[in-house]
Order: structure tokens, then sequence, then C-alpha cells
């Protein structure tokens, strides 16, 4: 692999990185710099359960609507991966995301829930860095026993 290309690797995972972290933070001012705008490209987002957001306006919003929601959250991403294509690089990872919600009664977080969401993210090479033009998540849905493992006789 070329310097360049380790270089556009580990820009994109420092985005990507960076993401996650003001999500974590509620920074609204650094998750809105981090998306794409160059004022012809619509960008898209998809959260789990949700339709298709597009355009800055729908996907900021729905950026502000979970931060003004969520008291708590934490990302912990794994089987990160990057594929990189000229000025196009896409990120694919697994958010292991712990959330608490309003408290009640007087407790300072409320319950704190886990949830797995697979995830894949678009990002495009710009003057400024790396942004994201797109975001897709996905719930996991956990694997059930259904009593069909064990051996039958005819």
């Amino acid at each position: 692999m070329t310097r360049a290309r380790q270089a556009d690797r580990a820009a994109v995972e420092a985005a990507n990185t960076a993401f996650y972290e003001a999500m974590e933070q509620g920074d609204f001012d650094g998750i809105t710099e981090l998306w794409l705008d160059d004022g012809a490209t619509e960008i898209s987002c998809v959260h789990p359960g949700w339709p298709v957001l597009t355009g800055r306006g729908e996907v900021l919003r729905s950026y502000a609507l979970i931060m003004a929601n969520t008291d708590y959250i934490q990302f912990f991403l794994t089987d990160v991966e990057i594929s990189l294509a000229d000025d196009v690089a896409v990120v694919t990872c697994t958010e292991n995301i712990l959330s608490g919600g309003p408290a009640e009664d007087g407790a300072s977080l409320g319950p704190l829930v886990g949830q797995l969401v697979v995830a894949t993210n678009v990002f495009r090479r710009t003057s400024e860095g790396w942004r994201i033009w797109s975001h897709h998540g996905s719930p996991v849905i956990p694997e059930t026993d259904t009593g069909d493992d064990e051996e039958t006789t005819d």
C-alpha cells in the first residue's frame, strides 16, 4: 500500500471516529461540520427503523432530535472495514451502542439500553477533508433459539 493510500485510510478512519465521538459528546456543530456540504450533492441518512432522510436539512434535523432525546450514548465500534476508491471511501462497522434516555423520578440517568447496529458510512474527499455523504444503520436482530437443533428420527 502506498503512503498516500495509507494516509487516506488513516484520514477516513479519523473522520469516522470523529463522527461517533461527536455523537457521544452531543456536539451538533461537530456533526454538522462532518457532513458533506458542497451545495450540489444530496446527503442521505437511514437511522435504524427510520425512513430514508435526504438533504442536509432533514439529516441534520434528525441528529438534533436524537441528541435532544438522548442523555447518554456511547459507541464501541467493531468489525471496522475501510474501502477506498479515488475520492470516495466506504466504512462498514458494527456499532455496539449503550444509551440512556431521560431520567425519571429524580434519577441522574434513565435506564441504559444496549443495541447492535451494522452501519455503512460513505465519505467523499473534499478540500476540507473527508466528509460523510451517506450513513445507513440497520439493527441487528438477535438470534433466538427455536429448538430446531434437535435431531429427529423417522
